[in-house]
Order: structure tokens, then C-alpha cells, then sequence
């Protein structure tokens, strides 16, 4: 099973740049996005999803043009979950689940903290609720894949310039003790868990050139719960897809 986590930030700008395109030549079986921004009847191109054998499920936020995931599968889901069961996260369209036979999938796309105090909070409160949520979950969906943008660098080998960032929202302290604990409580970092070496980044400023130096985060992540260790094939970070200012993370299982 090939498996794509993606942050389009706008399915819809995505779309201009040849991401059906893209998606044709990468073929997942599953594709997780986040930040949408849109709801299905906003995107014809979805015809060209289902030509391509992909069932695809929404779940965006309230708010127009704002957060939203979805998931893309060409295996039907014994069951869609949408939502997580709090209110304030469901209102954003943060988390959408596909349970399949012998694996769940979820595409989750955490709040980031970058506008100031009061989202930096809802941040906290968020990474607080997903780790109970999470960890209840694993008992019942003991093969369980998190994908997502998680708005986190876990480790100064993950974000160009780990010194300056050091007071800066998505690599403060108490976000990468907290995803210590997330990868301690019983999940795998599948990228990390083949690729120990620098310079791996997900997301890049538009500002200064950032891609093209390279001067890049990683915060976009396959977690795979520990039950799944012996079926990770391959993992890679697809940084030649520039659809988006993050690029795609590929997760492949074996049976």
C-alpha cells in the first residue's frame, strides 16, 4: 500500500499547477491532504479523481477557504470517520479517518501557532486532546497510520536553522516534548525510522528563496503505530512536487 500525506495549502492552487498531473504519476493508493480550503463543489477536477479509480472523501472546515481534510482511496473504506469528537477541532475540518481491513488511515492537519498567543493555546489544547484521542484509538485500531501536517519539527536535524528557531512556534520546547511523548506512547517517525541523515525538510518559507536554498522544516509525517513496524517498506520525502510550500511524504507498506 502506498500511502501520501500532502498539505496542498488550496486544493484548488494546487490544481492549476498539474497536480492531477502529479498524482498520475506518483499513483498512491491513498492520498491524506490537508488544508483544502474548499468543499467538493468547488472542485470539478473531482471527475478526474474518479476516472482515475480514487473514491474521495471531504471533511471541510466551516469557515470558507480555511484548513479542511480529505482523504483520496482507491480501496473502499469499511468506514469514514470525520471528526474527533471535539467540537472545536471538527469545526476546522482537522481530522478525517479511513478504516480498511487491515489498516486505518488518518489524515490530520494540527493548528499552527504562528499568529500569536491565543492560537499558540489552542495549539496546546490540541496536542493535549489528540494524544488521549490517539492513544484510545491505537487499542481499537492497533494498525493505525497518522498522516499529516503536524506543524512540529521534532529535532534540531529537522529545521535548517535550529538555533534561531528555538522561540518559535512549531519547534518550541514543549511542541517537541510533546511529539517525543506522541513517538513514546507507541507510534514510529516512518521517514526517520530509514533516514537518519540532515537536511530532509517538508515545508519552506516563500520568503528569501527559501526553497531553492533549501533552508526548509519538516513537519509533515507518516506515524505508523508500533504494530506496523514490520511492514514499513520504503519511505521518502518527494520534494520535486511543488504544488504547494510543503511538499508530499510518501509511506509504502508491505503486507
Amino acid at each position: 500500500m502506498k500511502i501520501v500525506t500532502y498539505n496542498v495549502n488550496g486544493i484548488r492552487a494546487a490544481l492549476k499547477k498539474d497536480w492531477i498531473g502529479w498524482l498520475k504519476t506518483v499513483d498512491p493508493d491513498v492520498v491524506c491532504l490537508q488544508e483544502i480550503k474548499a468543499t467538493p463543489d468547488q472542485v470539478p477536477e473531482i471527475a478526474f479523481f474518479e476516472q482515475m479509480g480514487y473514491e474521495h472523501y471531504w471533511y471541510p472546515a466551516q469557515k470558507k477557504g480555511y484548513s479542511g481534510t480529505a482523504i483520496l482511496t482507491k480501496k473502499t473504506p469499511k468506514n469514514v470517520e470525520y471528526g474527533c469528537g471535539h467540537e472545536d477541532y471538527d469545526f476546522e475540518g482537522r481530522i478525517i479517518r479511513a478504516d480498511f481491513d487491515d489498516v486505518s488511515v488518518m489524515s490530520t492537519y494540527f493548528p499552527s501557532g504562528t499568529t500569536g498567543d491565543t492560537r499558540q493555546a489552542f495549539k496546546y489544547r490540541f496536542l493535549d486532546d489528540f494524544q488521549a484521542y490517539a492513544t484510545k484509538l491505537v487499542e481499537e485500531k492497533t494498525n493505525l497510520i497518522v498522516c499529516g501536517d503536524f506543524n512540529i519539527c521534532h529535532r534540531a536535524i529537522d529545521i535548517h536553522n535550529p538555533k534561531s528557531n528555538a522561540n518559535t512556534s512549531g519547534f518550541l520546547p514543549e511542541e517537541r516534548e510533546w511529539m517525543e511523548n506522541f513517538i513514546n506512547s507507541g507510534f514510529i517517525d516512518t521517514f526517520r525510522h530509514l533516514h537518519a541523515e540532515p537536511h530532509n525538510y517538508t515545508w519552506w518559507s516563500y520568503r528569501a528563496g527559501s526553497r531553492g536554498k533549501n533552508l526548509g522544516w519538516r513537519i509533515d509525517y507518516n506515524m505508523a503505530s508500533v504494530a506496523l513496524r514490520d511492514r514499513i517498506k520504503s519511505a521518502h520525502i518527494l520534494s520535486d512536487a511543488v504544488h504547494s510550500d510543503h511538499c508530499p511524504v510518501l509511506l509504502e507498506l508491505g503486507d
